[in-house]
């Protein structure tokens, strides 16, 4: 079952850039995907839930993302995480996991505090989110055009999945456009 929390709007209703990262995912043999309710990817997380070879997995915070993608690797299964600039606070701590024991992970992160960013609160995370995930060991891969998206979903897949590496693909707000608050 699908859950968003956040209204759709705008660009986002009908996110071009889904369709090229559930294309990737699935030639990469990703068959596990957790998120945390989130309308930036809610077609992508549509996708995943319509998938027969895909398990979708609704999160309560971020960083059981990163316990539960350690398990399907253990279990010889690939897994992505889906979620927002905002939620990479969270996941800090469990971001030392992946170093520490080699483990690939794959997460796919719409940014927000950017561009025609209308919530200040969003504003902070989204100016730390890459040097936080650098920090604790993660290579961060910015797409701020959509036509590079598919070649560089494909290269995080296999630099994750066949060097053991944590990567982040941070999908710049300009490329996913702007979120609008719907009343």
């Amino acid at each position: 079952m699908s859950i968003i929390s956040e209204t759709e709007s705008g660009a986002h209703a009908d996110s071009p850039w889904a369709p090229i990262i559930f294309d990737a995912l699935q030639a990469a043999g990703v068959r596990q995907v957790s998120y945390v309710p989130d309308a930036g990817h809610a077609r992508l997380i549509r996708m995943c839930n319509s998938a027969e070879n895909m398990t979708s997995i609704v999160l309560t915070t971020e960083e059981e993302g990163i316990a539960l993608g350690t398990g399907a690797w253990l279990g010889g299964e690939r897994s992505a995480l889906l979620m927002q600039s905002s939620g990479v606070g969270n996941c800090v701590n469990m971001l030392s996991l992946l170093a520490s024991c080699r483990v690939p992970f794959l997460t796919i992160v719409t940014m927000r505090g950017e561009f025609q960013e209308f919530n200040p609160w969003q504003v902070s995370m989204g100016r730390a989110t890459p040097a936080a995930l650098e920090i604790m060991g993660v290579t961060v891969i910015r797409v701020d055009r959509l036509e590079d998206l598919a070649a560089v979903m494909a290269s995080a897949a296999t630099m994750a999945f066949e060097s053991d590496q944590a990567i982040a693909i941070l999908l710049s707000q300009s490329m996913l456009g702007a979120k609008k608050w719907v009343k």
